[in-house]
């Protein structure tokens, strides 16, 4: 195991590498820039001595770009992570029924609703819950993270802790108000990461029930609850778990999207507003950290896997 986490920790660093000579790349562009009239090597060094010390640079008026990330960055994260829990927790047991009945009718409705969450444009579902449940019901609001009647001070960055530490009156509506404005973007931005867990769980699982270590389960006369606890979901989890890294990865992506959407303050849409006016420090800054942090859920996940799944080791050990 501490081989293989060194052989994957020396690929990281090696990508994070690449990683800065694309934004430097990037940096160069403008012709303003200080590291434009240098040679390649040279600014790069310096570069890489920026980025290590958190120094971005300043953005085109004048503001250091760690501030903003420190004041973007944490909204995306938040609105991420209860996106990945929600993709988590329908997927798995979605695709655990799906693989445990595979073939039947169950199996089909919960393929054909993830393959058309799956195809459906990420935008046009948006705009259609934005229209029936805000607009016709109105019983969620349109955008933003909070109602702007509420002052939440920005302590940690997230919506949900602030509102809690908040000493400030009507601190429970404040919180409610998080709560409501998150739902729409959540579920919009889930969509995607819990269809492909419902695939890949009901892969790993018909693989999983096919074993004759399940046939002999069901012959010593257990349970069907004690067949998915000990045998289905211990087995069919720890070789899919790499993967939900890469569906972390991809939600990111949809973050633009979905924060352009909703006018929700986060990373995304602060790139999309740093290319619309050509700001070439705040796009590189940008980019290293979110490729930086899809890089280490990839490396984590890829590790928890591989901890959990001894077979990735020892099939690695074999090929060597």
């Amino acid at each position: 195991m501490f081989r293989y986490t060194i052989r994957r920790l020396n690929l990281f660093v090696i990508t994070l590498i690449i990683l800065t000579m694309v934004g430097f790349s990037i940096l160069r562009l403008d012709p303003s820039s200080p590291f434009a009239s240098i040679s390649f090597f040279n600014g790069w060094t310096q570069y890489v001595e920026q980025i290590v010390q958190l120094n971005f640079g300043m953005t085109k008026h004048g503001t250091p770009i760690i501030e903003e990330l420190v004041a973007v960055f944490p909204a995306t994260l938040e609105l991420c992570f209860f996106a990945f829990t929600f993709a988590l927790l329908i997927g798995i047991p979605l695709g655990t029924l799906a693989g445990m009945r595979q073939g039947k009718m169950v199996d089909n409705i919960i393929s054909f609703v993830s393959m058309s969450g799956y195809s459906a444009p990420i935008f046009w579902v948006a705009l259609l819950m934005i229209m029936f449940f805000s607009l016709n019901l109105e019983i969620l609001p349109v955008s933003g993270r909070y109602n702007l009647l509420y002052e939440i001070d920005h302590v940690t960055g997230f919506a949900i802790i602030d509102a809690m530490l908040s000493n400030k009156p009507h601190k429970a509506l404040a919180l409610e108000s998080v709560l409501e404005h998150l739902i729409l973007p959540c579920l919009v931005l889930a969509l995607g990461p819990t269809t492909q867990v419902i695939r890949l769980m009901r892969a790993s699982v018909t693989e999983v029930m096919a074993a004759n270590y399940i046939r002999v389960a069901r012959i010593k006369g257990l349970s069907k609850y004690e067949i998915i606890m000990e045998h289905v979901l211990r087995n069919a989890l720890p070789p899919i778990v790499p993967k939900f890294g890469v569906q972390l990865s991809s939600m990111f992506t949809f973050a633009i999207i979905t924060e352009s959407i909703f006018n929700w303050p986060g990373i995304g849409r602060w790139l999309i507003d740093a290319l619309a006016n050509q700001d070439y420090a705040s796009i590189q800054a940008g980019v290293i950290v979110v490729a930086s942090v899809v890089l280490t859920a990839n490396i984590l996940s890829d590790l928890v896997g591989t901890m959990a799944n001894p077979l990735v080791r020892k099939e690695w050990y074999a090929n060597r």
